[in-house]
């Protein structure tokens, strides 16, 4: 791995430049996990019977950024990127043709296109979307759900990749 020129959150902004801050952190930890690494390497499992791979990674994240800022936040009707209704974990289950250049492609679209939703929305404005509790969520809500869920797979990603290379921390 390469020098670390992640984004670094601020520890004295305002709560909506640190949340951003925090969530852009994450996507470069995610990114930095993948650098470097062949397409091979990215489909290579954690460990059997475990089918989690890096790619299987980006491609669960891009289908997050997907749903909660452009189908939750801002009520768009969109098929999911990966997953089909037969197979909604689809993301995770790679194919021949699936490739890095790809999913990496579609991630960064869709990380461009929440950034967009999100930057006309306040802190506390609601979604257009409902939860299974048939409530809207705020922004607030949605980035930190979404810092936590890029900090989890991130511990994911730490793993697998030192399985690869022996590649650790950032």
């Amino acid at each position: 791995m390469t020098t670390d020129e992640r984004p670094a959150p601020a520890i004295d902004a305002p709560e909506r430049a640190m949340l951003e801050g925090w969530l852009d952190h994450h996507r470069a930890t995610l990114a930095k996990k993948c650098e470097g690494l062949t397409d091979a390497q990215l489909r290579e499992a954690s460990v059997p019977p475990s089918g989690l791979t890096l790619l299987g990674l980006v491609r669960h994240l891009t289908e997050n950024e997907r749903g909660w800022f452009r189908e939750v936040l801002a009520g768009e009707d969109l098929p999911p990127v990966y997953g089909t209704d037969k197979d909604p974990d689809g993301e995770f289950r790679l194919t021949g043709s699936d490739t890095w250049e790809e999913a990496e492609r579609a991630w960064r679209a869709e990380i461009e296109a929440a950034r967009a939703n999100a930057a006309t929305v306040d802190l506390d404005g609601l979604s257009m979307g409902v939860g299974k509790q048939g409530k809207p969520f705020s922004l607030r809500w949605i980035y930190m759900h979404m810092i936590e869920e890029y900090a989890r797979h991130n511990g994911h990603a730490d793993l697998v990749r030192e399985r690869i290379d022996g590649a650790r921390g950032l």
